[in-house]
């Protein structure tokens, strides 16, 4: 804890919950609105990046994408992608860079709505209040895996994605990668790169082409406004906050991840994981749809970018247009692990969220926090670094910032016109009311 920080007994216009990427870009903005505050991290800086990814991890962005407020990628290689503990260092360094006011290896275990309109918060250190909260925590706080796990024989070692290293740590043997979202598709290539016999059980993830017509897609997608699409364009804005994301990979500079390459290649693909009965594993007949369905996507966003060219008039090659190299054929629907000298399985099945230290009426029926654009109907109370908060870079290094800053911008007013009224804690409702949130 920084000696110029303190918690217990202390006040503070503004708390954020939370020292990652998020946390600190709207800490950022606090500071130049020369607005007081706190943010507390229950770890070190860079913790879920250090702690929750495997030896090879890059991310799937290019790095003059990392736009931390103030703080954009300034090193050599733009177009390239960092690995993981650049990424460590890239957060490390933005703290130094303005040198917030954190408290770090602090855990928030509590926030409530005192009886005076301030809000309470709990942690080890002891209880501190603030005006208004940020919850910068993000949605990724609980590994899920699903209960068929529990079915699996107690010979076979079973881990999540989020603490999955590299394919040493793994017993000898067949490994069984459930779930073809980012996570699972790069740790299947990783350890189907590393020798390893892989079973993958393949979803309903869309993929996309690492580049096309001379270009990574994220810069065309880029220069086309797709990541500045506000989530409010959308008719089905629920469901676009749900979506899987694309598979695709910035390893050794960026490549496609082939499914049906890597089937040509040895990897065994099936389809999705329904069922455990023994030692048999029971899988849906939906191989073939589910890689025809990723294929479409990919084919569609090249299909926007061809339109995008041609309407812009911009010389770029001609590329010829992805031929399937396998297709999947007699596929069993079910599996002995021993047969098959499967060993291990890594559930690469996503996270649920955890706000139960939250004791405010901010969530829906799924627990879901309910906001526009990060400020919910609590006044005083935010959220930030959610996927799809606004639009597709929310929760990334691409536009957490804007985020961040549109709050600022929110808490700023909301302090200045509880200046107006006399006091924030005894007219919340009309001051959240009285301001704008489109």
């Amino acid at each position: 804890m920084s000696p110029a920080v303190r918690l217990a007994g202390a006040h503070y216009p503004v708390a954020v919950v939370g020292g990652g990427q998020a946390g600190l870009s709207v800490s950022y903005h606090l500071r130049r609105r020369g607005i007081d505050h706190v943010v507390v991290e229950a770890e070190r800086v860079g913790h879920e990046w250090r702690e929750r990814r495997w030896d090879s991890f890059c991310l799937v962005t290019p790095n003059w994408q990392c736009r931390l407020p103030g703080f954009p990628y300034q090193g050599d290689d733009p177009d390239g992608f960092m690995v993981r503990d650049e990424i460590v260092q890239y957060l490390l360094d933005y703290v130094a860079f303005f040198q917030p006011p954190l408290v770090e290896g602090v855990p928030v275990t509590g926030l409530r709505r005192a009886v005076d309109g301030r809000f309470e918060l709990t942690t080890a250190e002891g209880t501190f209040t603030a005006d208004q909260v940020v919850v910068a925590t993000g949605p990724y706080h609980t590994p899920s895996i699903p209960r068929m796990a529990e079915r699996l024989p107690a010979g076979v070692t079973q881990i999540h994605s989020s603490r999955y290293r590299n394919a040493g740590r793994l017993p000898d043997g067949g490994v069984l990668v459930v779930g073809t979202g980012q996570s699972g598709c790069q740790i299947a290539e990783d350890l189907h790169l590393a020798g390893r016999q892989v079973h993958l059980a393949v979803g309903g993830a869309p993929r996309v082409a690492r580049f096309y017509r001379g270009r990574d897609c994220v810069a065309w997608l880029d220069d086309m406004g797709h990541y500045a699409k506000g989530i409010d364009a959308f008719d089905d804005a629920a469901a676009v906050r749900m979506r899987v994301n694309h598979y695709v990979t910035g390893r050794d500079g960026g490549r496609d991840i082939d499914l049906r390459a890597f089937a040509r290649d040895g990897m065994r693909l099936h389809g999705r994981l329904t069922g455990v009965d023994g030692t048999t594993l029971e899988f849906a007949d939906d191989l073939k749809i589910n890689l025809d369905r990723a294929d479409a996507v990919a084919e569609s966003i090249k299909d926007a970018i061809d339109a995008h060219i041609s309407a812009h008039g911009i010389q770029a090659p001609h590329e010829a247009r992805y031929v399937p190299v396998w297709e999947p054929s007699g596929q069993v629907a079910d599996l002995d692990l021993a047969e098959a000298g499967i060993t291990s399985v890594v559930w690469s099945t996503g996270f649920s969220r955890d706000h139960r230290w939250i004791e405010i009426p901010a969530f829906d029926g799924r627990g879901y926090p309910m906001h526009w654009r990060g400020a919910t109907s609590t006044p005083g109370l935010y959220f930030l670094g959610l996927p799809w908060q606004y639009s597709w870079g929310s929760g990334r290094f691409e536009a957490v910032g804007r985020d961040a800053e549109f709050l600022a911008d929110h808490i700023d007013a909301r302090r200045r016109l509880a200046d107006v009224c006399g006091t924030l804690t005894g007219a919340p409702d009309f001051v959240a009311s009285a301001l704008p949130l489109g």
